[in-house]
């Protein structure tokens, strides 16, 4: 079983989402919980949400991708990391300028991976230790408009499962959880990113004024309940995706790509395409 004795959290990106949702009730549940934010002007703001809601947070600016930060959180005695910060670039692959590429896997991978490195040497120091990493059904699945931000999901995939295995045997417990499409403005945020690119808009493949995200959306109390049992220690399996109704078509759609024909659909639009032509946005899934 999980280790129930850790009891000091850190949550990078509680600002908004489901990071905020996850500090607010693991602090409720009676853990000791520093809710980290990107910027100075999102402390206050949480400090006051938090007395409203009756928790103890302690709030930390922390930015993943400023090494000055990442320092900082060493001196907290984080037991328990829950990597949630994290944006999301829309737009087609051959499209997104390189400065939104690059920033996509700075905020997503590189910060969270070098903060979690200071702090995974700590926790093997005292023997023990729990690492969250919030990725995404992207991270296993793709989609048109999302393939950049789903590279640094299934880049997150990758190191999750892959420190899981060199950190087992110093007792650091690794799991994963994979939102699905949930309705919490994030997705919806994702399609509007194009209107700062700095390119030449006649030379895009896409009319990004016309696009949303192609899917209805999910309530998102499915996963600030997962996140939280996650961290707390509550579920034990390594991959958490959420909602789970979607599990047996994530893993249908893994299985594609092996029998995918170079020449299928050639010529023609792919439907998730049509859909985003389609699809209003904040679309909430019917009951």
């Amino acid at each position: 079983m999980s280790n129930s004795s850790l009891k000091k959290v850190l949550i990078t990106g509680a600002g908004s989402g489901f990071g905020f949702e996850a500090a607010m009730r693991l602090a409720q549940k009676g853990f000791d919980v520093i809710a980290g934010v990107e910027i100075y002007a999102q402390v206050q703001t949480l400090k006051w949400q938090a007395a409203e809601r009756k928790a103890d947070l302690h709030v930390e600016k922390l930015d993943v991708t400023n090494d000055g930060d990442r320092r900082k959180a060493l001196d907290w005695g984080v037991e328990i990391l829950v990597n949630n910060a994290g944006v999301g670039e829309g737009g087609s692959t051959v499209d997104i300028p390189g400065a939104n590429i690059r920033h996509q896997f700075e905020v997503n991978v590189t910060g969270p991976l070098l903060l979690t490195q200071g702090i995974a040497k700590q926790m093997i120091k005292r023997g023990e230790g729990r690492i969250v990493w919030v990725s995404s059904r992207e991270g296993l699945n793709v989609n048109p408009f999302t393939g950049i931000y789903s590279a640094s999901k299934h880049a997150i995939e990758a190191i999750a499962e892959t420190m899981a295995y060199e950190l087992q045997e110093y007792n650091i417990e690794v799991a994963t959880v994979n939102p699905g499409p949930f309705l919490t403005g994030f997705n919806d945020r994702m399609f509007q990113t194009w209107e700062s690119w700095e390119d030449d808009p006649s030379e895009r493949l896409f009319d990004y004024s016309q696009l949303a995200f192609p899917r209805a959306q999910f309530d998102p109390e499915a996963v600030f309940a997962t996140v939280t049992a996650v961290a707390a220690g509550e579920v034990d399996s390594f991959r958490n995706l959420e909602p789970k109704s979607m599990i047996d078509e994530t893993k249908q759609l893994q299985q594609l790509p092996w029998e995918r024909k170079v020449t299928d659909g050639l010529g023609t639009r792919h439907q998730a395409i049509k859909n985003a032509y389609k699809m209003k946005p904040e679309t909430p899934v019917s009951a």
